[in-house]
């Protein structure tokens, strides 16, 4: 963190926990501290420091996509009709209550958002564009991407 945080840095402790938990989430305390030279009390005292001041925003399983039948992996350019704070707020609220996207970025370009979505196939996604992208608030143009090789996706950070 910078000089003006009112956080401590994160020693080199703290960020092997980070990078543990980064590669397993579902490690424990006790394996965790082990890992990390600490005492347990000391590791669950660090953690729940990291979980409060926002570096660690949760943690949970990943799912295979094949194995509960959202197997296709769409992206989603959308161009909106108005470029105003008021359209950007009623899209990004309806995008939020959709819970087949995964991602909604807004980016700079050709378009003004990408979504990042599973469906089960393209007969899927065909229903769900019918029904429910085109008719998201102020949406002029959406172009589709259907991903056909997944080479990484959810990589870690790296620090």
């Amino acid at each position: 963190m910078n000089e003006s945080s009112e956080q401590p840095e994160l020693d080199r402790i703290d960020l092997k926990i980070l990078r543990l938990l980064q590669a397993d989430g579902s490690i424990g305390n006790a394996e965790l501290a082990k890992r990390v030279n600490t005492s347990p009390a000391t590791c669950h005292r660090r953690t729940q420091r990291l979980f409060a001041e926002g570096y660690i925003s949760g943690v949970r399983a990943q799912i295979v996509p094949q194995r509960v039948d959202k197997g296709a992996l769409v992206l989603v350019g959308v161009v909106l009709d108005r470029s105003t704070p008021e359209s950007f707020a009623a899209f990004e609220a309806a995008v939020r209550r959709m819970a087949i996207v995964l991602d909604c970025h807004l980016v700079a370009g050709d378009f003004d958002y990408f979504l990042k979505i599973r469906v089960r196939d393209m007969a899927d996604f065909n229903r769900l564009h019918g029904e429910k992208l085109i008719a998201l608030p102020g949406v002029r143009q959406t172009r589709t991407f259907f991903v056909m090789k997944e080479v990484i996706d959810n990589a870690p950070l790296e620090f």
